[in-house]
């Protein structure tokens, strides 16, 4: 079944006649737009599908459209919801298909006779890279269902104390997973592997990279995708602990263990995790003194309290994370080289925010969102020039600066609008010389920056790549053919790059 507008005959434009034109331009619009589109019979056969459908069958093991039309959807179609939209007549107009040819938005919607009776269906492919199009609505949803499942453990640990007769007290859990980390650039997608992989493992953790790049927020969703995700987790700051109560603040204290000290005795640490994950955040900052304390309890797996001649066993699984070149301190002489190795087992680099560029507008999206969240206003518009000017930064606060600029602006700002002068003077007043969109030649920082040309060629090759076609999707309103035509490949290239960015 193959239709053509120009085949079809002119309509008398009564109102029947204006009801059916516009059901065909709405068809015909939805062919063009959406990025594939089939039809189905009442007995859920296959006998139409467009030119933009076509690109998935390969992926779908179909080998040409005469193996496609004329079967049943659930043979060439796995996981299709297509059969229960048939047997209800009901639509589905948002949903998430994911299958061997990848994960798409889809819509899928019955078609009626005259008396309403169902005759078959259409199925729509929205988006077929919803991880990459729909990011900033992602990262929103995560935000929100984040602060969801906060409050709902929350009321729940309240109810519990509330029947325990316990007032206050709380829970040490992860407060973040891998959703909350926003990204999808090579590098992001990348740091999210590792840490996946180290979070099925038993073993510790060093997490590495510069401050402000989501190092604590990667140990929270480690824990959380973790065998110990029931247990506690606790963190504990080395560098904001003077080091005269870092023993105590690790290994606990018994009562009575030195003057001034609780009458009850305090639990360290290392007793609270018990069960679950202790996150050392900037382990490079230790003092020496303590550092053969702590390699001992991670090989014995006991501790001994201040003031006790008793050892305490303990179950935790350690993730540690510092902004600091540790192999240069080993060899300083400033951190124990046995204590490296045994921390170094499980290394996870954070890439910097300026090694992920193409990350920043769905990080602003999200980090405005929050702003406007907790401060109960509308989220800020930034525009494009402030837009530009964000993404051409070197960042070297990373995330927590970027963070701090946009709350800036939107505490100075008068109005909801957000433009490059009103971020410029913000830059300039903390020390940072604006970078101008185009300095960065390179997409990360400037080509002067020699740091950023020390990247693996594959990485810097595929981000060439992706920049260029962007610019000709964009060039072209989004047209793919058209993309493809002016950058000298095929189509099936062209989906190719799309489908597997890295």
């Amino acid at each position: 079944m193959t239709l053509h507008a120009d085949e079809m005959p002119a309509l008398p434009l009564d109102a029947q006649g204006i009801l059916e034109l516009a059901a065909r331009s709405m068809f015909h619009l939805f062919s063009n737009i959406s990025q594939g589109m089939f039809l189905v019979d009442k007995a859920g056969r296959v006998v139409w599908v467009n030119e933009g459908y076509r690109r998935f069958l390969p992926d779908l093991g179909v080998g040409s459209v005469n193996q496609f039309v004329g079967r049943m959807v659930e043979e060439v179609i796995p996981n299709t919801q297509m059969r229960r939209v048939l047997e209800t007549g009901q639509p589905v107009l948002i949903d998430l298909l994911t299958n061997k040819a990848g994960t798409f938005v889809v819509s899928r919607i019955p078609l009626r006779d005259d008396v309403d009776r169902v005759i078959g269906a259409i199925g729509i492919v929205l988006f077929d890279h919803p991880e990459t199009t729909l990011q900033p609505l992602i990262g929103k949803f995560a935000l929100l269902q984040r602060d969801l499942d906060d409050a709902r453990r929350e009321l729940a640990a309240q109810r519990e104390r509330s029947k325990a007769g316990i007032v206050g007290g709380g829970e040490r859990r992860a407060k973040y997973t891998f959703a909350s980390f926003v990204g999808s650039s090579p590098a992001a997608v990348e740091v999210k592997r590792r840490a996946r992989r180290a979070a099925q493992s038993s073993s510790p953790v060093l997490l590495l990279g510069e401050t402000g790049t989501g190092k604590e927020l990667l140990a929270h969703a480690i824990h959380a995708a973790s065998s110990r995700a029931s247990g506690p987790f606790v963190s504990v700051n080395i560098a904001a602990v003077p080091d005269t109560l870092l023993e105590a603040e690790f290994f606990g204290v018994v009562p009575g263990a030195y003057t001034g000290a609780d009458r009850k005795g305090r639990d360290g640490k290392f007793k609270l995790a018990d069960g679950g994950t202790l996150f050392l955040d900037e382990i490079g900052d230790m003092p020496p003194s303590l550092q053969a304390k702590l390699l001992r309890a991670l090989q014995e797996g006991e501790i001994e309290p201040l003031g006790s001649n008793r050892l305490v066993p303990f179950n935790v699984r350690v993730v540690a994370a510092t902004s600091r070149d540790l192999p240069a301190l080993v060899r300083e002489g400033r951190f124990r080289e046995d204590l490296f190795y045994r921390l170094h087992v499980l290394p996870v680099r954070v890439p910097a925010l300026r090694e992920r560029r193409s990350d920043i507008p769905a990080l602003i999206e999200v980090l405005c969102e929050d702003l406007a969240l907790r401060n109960g206003t509308a989220p800020p518009e930034l525009l494009p020039d402030a837009m530009a000017l964000l993404a051409s930064q070197t960042w070297r606060g990373n995330i927590r600066e970027l963070r701090n600029v946009l709350e800036q602006a939107v505490m100075r700002c008068d109005s909801l609008s957000i433009d490059a002068m009103q971020l410029t003077v913000i830059l300039r007043e903390a020390g940072v010389e604006p970078v101008a969109p185009e300095q960065n030649i390179d997409g990360h920082g400037g080509s002067s920056d020699p740091q950023n040309l020390l990247r693996p060629l594959a990485v810097q090759v595929a981000e060439l790549e992706r920049r260029v076609i962007k610019a000709a999707l964009t060039a072209h309103g989004g047209n793919k053919l058209a993309a493809a035509r002016q950058l000298g490949i095929s189509r099936a290239t062209l989906y190719g790059r799309l489908e597997n960015p890295e």
